[in-house]
């Protein structure tokens, strides 16, 4: 192994902030990645079916297939955005954790944030928002708290009360951090997402989209691309997208080569 790989391996594997900051990264992507079809089906349904996607395309003026993508839109779009989406994360994070069964309280307790995810749009309305962020954190979080209560009687249950020690301390645990989820995590992250979107928002109005590359590519580096991507980007896009414009340049920011490319071209002439 060369000097260079064995210092790769070292910023991988040590102690240091920087291994810190990738195991982080890498255990948030292995929260999304198992679940990029789903995020693929849902993209595919927003485009064939919204009021401005490729079906009505081929008719505008028809008012039955109008109305017919309307039901499909309205049935499954904003559905599979707020809840199925977050949810599908938050049982992959805490499977992650805590197997099967921190899965499960995972689900339980993102239902709170999801419920807790309010955020005023460019009118003054309040609307839901979706909750990729909270889900990434609050997931896993309930079943490491699950993981350490269960811990505190591991082989002490007598043989018999296993199930009912079981359910109904995932049950209590799980309510608790629901409601607790509610009124401490969905709020301050919707805040810190209207925030971030009032500052792309500010980017794009200013033709300054650009520079949105000087957080993103180091944070491909830290594997954290995918907590920005579908934490901040997606949300933000989704709502732009179901919009009268019916599309988003969001969704592109994070995928963009461009700028990863023109630090790579600069390595290569100029040195680091």
């Amino acid at each position: 192994m060369s000097t260079t790989d064995m210092q790769a391996n070292k910023n991988r594997t040590g102690p240091g902030l920087n291994a810190q900051i990738q195991r982080i990264g890498r255990f948030l992507s292995a929260m999304i990645m198992p679940n990029i079809g789903a995020f693929v089906a849902w993209g595919l349904i927003t485009a064939l079916f919204i009021p401005d996607g490729w079906i009505n395309k081929i008719n505008p003026d028809s008012t039955r297939l109008t109305d017919w993508t309307a039901d499909i839109s309205d049935a499954l779009v904003g559905p599979m955005i707020l809840f199925m989406l977050p949810l599908l994360i938050a049982y992959t994070g805490g499977k992650l954790v805590y197997n099967t069964r921190g899965g499960v309280i995972g689900v339980v307790a993102t239902m709170g944030v999801i419920a807790g995810a309010i955020y005023t749009d460019a009118d003054g309305n309040e609307a839901q928002l979706p909750m990729f962020l909270g889900a990434m954190i609050m997931g896993p979080l309930a079943a490491w708290c699950l993981k350490k209560i269960e811990s505190l009687w591991e082989g002490q249950v007598k043989p018999g009360f296993e199930m009912l020690i079981d359910n109904f301390s995932l049950g209590i645990l799980g309510g608790a951090l629901a409601v607790a989820g509610k009124f401490l995590i969905g709020p301050p992250i919707s805040r810190l997402v209207e925030w971030a979107g009032s500052g792309v928002d500010f980017l794009v109005d200013n033709t300054l989209l650009p520079l949105a590359s000087i957080i993103v590519e180091p944070a491909k580096v830290l594997f954290l691309n995918n907590a920005i991507n579908h934490g901040v980007f997606t949300p933000l896009g989704s709502i732009e997208s179901a919009g009268d414009a019916g599309k988003s340049l969001l969704f592109m920011i994070e995928s963009n080569p461009g700028p990863g490319l023109g630090l790579l071209t600069a390595f290569m002439l100029f040195g680091p």
